[in-house]
């Protein structure tokens, strides 16, 4: 795998630890409100929480979600399911890894491409959040690239396999 594509990937990761990050002190801050607005409630007050709490968590989480895929399939920390495979002859296993990591491709590429025409769609139909009122078309786009990531280090390990193995 080229240095620069991993470096790539794990910046790519990094920023979705940091987005990752946000919202848990987003969350926490918000949480923190609800509880100091039920104290303040036994002096007649109020404290409010975030607003638009619900809009950042879900645009950010969407975003965040996907941007992990690419590091992960590069650790090889993706799910599988050893309980048969291990059983096999290395050739086997080899070959089994090859179809596994092409379907990988033709699986991030196809979410990606689904995922291009509902930003196109959301962008068309001026989708936005209901309380902050942000565009949600821009936050597909990390999703995207994560998707057009995860494939190209899928098809980098199918070729280093191939030369390899």
């Amino acid at each position: 795998m080229p240095k620069k594509l991993d470096w790539i990937i794990s910046g790519w990761a990094l920023l979705a630890g940091f987005l990752t990050l946000l919202i848990v002190v987003v969350t926490t801050l918000n949480t923190a409100a609800f509880g100091a607005d039920k104290i303040a409630r036994f002096f007649d007050a109020n404290i409010a929480g975030l607003a638009g709490y619900e809009d950042f968590v879900r645009l950010a989480i969407s975003a965040a979600a996907l941007m992990f895929f690419p590091y992960c399939q590069r650790q090889k920390g993706h799910v599988a399911v050893d309980l048969f495979a291990e059983h096999f002859s290395i050739r086997t296993q080899q070959i089994l890894e090859k179809i596994i990591l092409i379907l990988t491709v033709i699986l991030a590429l196809f979410l990606a491409y689904w995922m291009s025409l509902g930003m196109i769609s959301a962008y068309e139909d001026f989708a936005s959040s209901p309380i902050l009122g942000w565009p949600n078309w821009p936050f597909y786009i990390p999703g995207i690239l994560s998707l057009i990531l995860w494939a190209l280090v899928a098809a980098m390990q199918f070729s280093e396999k191939r030369t390899n193995g």
